[in-house]
């Protein structure tokens, strides 16, 4: 079959890398390209960047299958548009990927559901978050989050009411991110350890993937900014089996039965953004698509066919399947640009990834990456470059062999943390 994969950072390049291993996929596309991407795909442009014209791309191009990888297109309804074609995409519909575009409606129908969450206030105007912060309703650190897509910035944690005033007048009177400022939702601040839970959905049957946790700050020790993701690592000994079933109990069917419930049934993936509290597990945050960096170290640990789940679940067809999954443990980790997630130089020459990419057990996965003009070199192109990925017997095993190709690697500015694969108890700072 030709199967279409939709944009390109480091969670694209894992699916395509893993598309590309099924024999049934005959002819594997890519609307835009990484360096990496483009050596597995055949890259075929849209006309342009409306959704229409990524439909039109489809039907020119005979597809039998939409891999929908980031965000975007799904809360601008593309699965919705393919649907109408009669093509079969992976990715929810645009109803359903208000869980993820807006974090108010997320909320709204986390509360109206049961589903396990922070208390939190929601506000409209930056009068009311200021009234709010001055009430001291939930303590400190408090965190407030934007209301829409933040590209993974789009949460603040303040440690005292300046800061949380401060925040509000960044987010609601600079509109320091645009529109996602239009609302925010003010939080109490969760403690526990943070994992990333995703299931597959076909809007009826479900799912689980292996569980993996992300390290979402920039720096070593959970300090610094808040990034899309500085490396992930994935193990079955992050979830002992009864806290996996009251996860899947008390959170995922609850919100596939919620989605069915309220008209939007979900077929894709869900990725639940969990903190293990004392109380018991509660959503920090949904997002209707894979994670990134989690897509690489979990992508890493399947062992059949990923191009049969995603027609399965495009299809609502899921009923039977069961993928097969290496109990090897895998990591990833991110190199990024000097100064992410701030501001940050783009085309810095990158050396040494044939030397890493050949260490036996590691895959080189790319995000931030280009091919210079003459196809010569490999240059940087964003803020996170690579995402280095390894799989070993164990989770010490697996970190030292990404760590020992993350040291054959250089690029002027590069910055990556130090102690990825190292369990944390964290706030909830999603």
């Amino acid at each position: 079959m030709t199967v279409l994969v939709l944009g390109d950072g480091g969670r694209e390049h894992a699916l395509v890398w893993a598309l590309r291993q099924s024999p049934r996929v005959e002819r594997l596309l890519a609307s835009t390209e990484n360096a990496g991407i483009g050596e597995l795909a055949e890259v075929v442009w849209p006309t342009g960047e409306a959704g229409d014209s990524l439909v039109e791309l489809a039907i020119r191009e005979g597809v039998d299958l939409v891999v929908v990888g980031p965000e975007q297109p799904l809360v601008d309804g593309i699965a919705d548009q393919l649907a109408e074609k009669g093509i079969p995409v992976f990715g929810p519909s645009r109803a359903a990927a208000c869980l993820e575009g807006s974090k108010v409606f997320a909320k709204e129908f986390m509360l109206r559901h049961g589903i396990p969450t922070a208390a939190c206030r929601i506000v409209s105007s930056a009068e009311e978050a200021w009234e709010t912060v001055r009430l001291g309703l939930f303590g400190y650190p408090l965190v407030l989050k934007a209301e829409g897509l933040a590209a993974g910035k789009g949460v603040i944690l303040a440690v005292d009411e300046a800061e949380a005033l401060a925040a509000v007048e960044s987010l609601m009177v600079d509109r320091t991110l645009g529109s996602a400022g239009d609302r925010l939702l003010l939080e109490e601040c969760l403690l526990g350890r943070e994992i990333s839970y995703l299931v597959l959905s076909d809007g009826t049957e479900y799912l689980p993937l292996p569980v993996a946790q992300d390290h979402k700050r920039a720096f070593d020790g959970d300090e610094g900014p808040n990034t899309g993701g500085m490396g992930a690592y994935s193990t079955s000994e992050l979830l002992d089996p009864e806290l996996e079933a009251s996860i899947r109990a008390t959170i995922v069917e609850p919100s596939l039965a919620g989605a069915r419930a309220d008209g939007f049934p979900f077929r894709g993936v869900l990725y639940c953004g969990l903190m293990l509290t004392t109380e018991g597990p509660k959503v920090l945050e949904y997002n209707v698509r894979f994670g990134d960096p989690e897509t690489q170290a979990i992508l890493r640990r399947l062992e059949s066919d990923f191009a049969e789940l995603a027609l399965a679940v495009a299809k609502g067809h899921l009923r039977g399947v069961v993928p097969r999954w290496s109990d090897a443990v895998s990591t990833c980790i991110v190199l990024a640009s000097g100064g992410y997630p701030g501001p940050y130089e783009k085309g810095k020459p990158i050396t040494g990834l044939a030397k890493a990419g050949a260490l036996p057990g590691v895959v080189l996965f790319h995000a931030g990456t280009r091919r210079s003009a003459d196809g010569q070199a490999i240059l940087t192109n964003g803020g996170r470059v690579l995402g280095v990925t390894a799989r070993g017997a164990t989770l010490s095993e697996a970190t030292a062999l990404a760590y020992r190709a993350v040291e054959a690697i250089q690029f002027d500015g590069m910055q990556y943390r130090r102690d990825i694969g190292t369990p944390t108890d964290s706030r909830s700072f999603l």
